[in-house]
């Protein structure tokens, strides 16, 4: 685990079972340390919503408040982690509910990520349109294999410069940040339905649909 990843127990992972709190914590990790009211203005919530949420992220351990920035009017507040991971199975198992509000939280910021990235490719530098990619592969590998490709594009995204909110000033003469984004989705066969036998009929009065 890296030392700015937080690798989520059960409180964490209910604490984070809602999409407001999911993308509380990416703007804070992406932008830095901000207010309710700025981070409300991003997000299309009002700033009492966003004070809430913060407040229970901050109880759960994955934010915290810049005492230093704020004053009897603003609190200002910035993450503690820079990633989040999601690796003990019987975590999940443990909190099926949880895992999956927080996982489709997760997919649901993916969505407006790469729809943000469309509404604005057209007006992208020449450059950097030509950086832009969604693509898919269809395998057929055992539950081995699709580990080891994970743990390989894992490697692979490792080699590559990270970025955080002071990550900018150290960074290559037109860097920006890229958000890569990986699926591994098991589609697994449906099972075969057997032919009834030969001459057989539905019973009389049952639905066909």
């Amino acid at each position: 685990m890296e030392q700015d990843s937080v690798v989520l127990d059960a409180k964490g992972l209910r604490a984070l079972a809602h999409p407001v709190r999911v993308q509380l914590v990416g703007l804070l990790r992406k932008y830095g340390p901000s207010t309710a009211t700025r981070l409300a203005e991003r997000l299309g919530v009002n700033s009492g919503t966003a004070s809430y949420h913060l407040r229970q992220l901050d109880a759960a351990g994955f934010v915290e408040e810049v005492a230093e920035r704020g004053n009897a009017r603003e609190r200002w507040w910035r993450s503690v982690h820079q990633t989040t991971e999601l690796n003990d199975r019987e975590l999940a198992d443990r909190e099926p509910e949880a895992a999956l509000a927080y996982l489709q939280s997760v997919a649901a910021t993916y969505t407006l990520w790469t729809q943000r990235t469309l509404n604005e490719l057209q007006t992208l530098p020449d450059a950097w349109r030509g950086t832009f990619d969604m693509s898919d592969w269809a395998l057929r590998l055992t539950p081995e294999e699709a580990t080891a490709l994970r743990q390989e594009l894992g490697a692979v995204i490792a080699r590559y410069r990270r970025d955080s909110p002071g990550a900018a000033p150290s960074a290559p003469k037109g860097s920006e940040r890229v958000a890569v984004v990986t699926q591994i989705l098991p589609e697994l066969d449906a099972p075969v339905t057997p032919s009834p036998p030969c001459g057989h009929t539905e019973a009389e009065g049952s639905p066909t649909s």
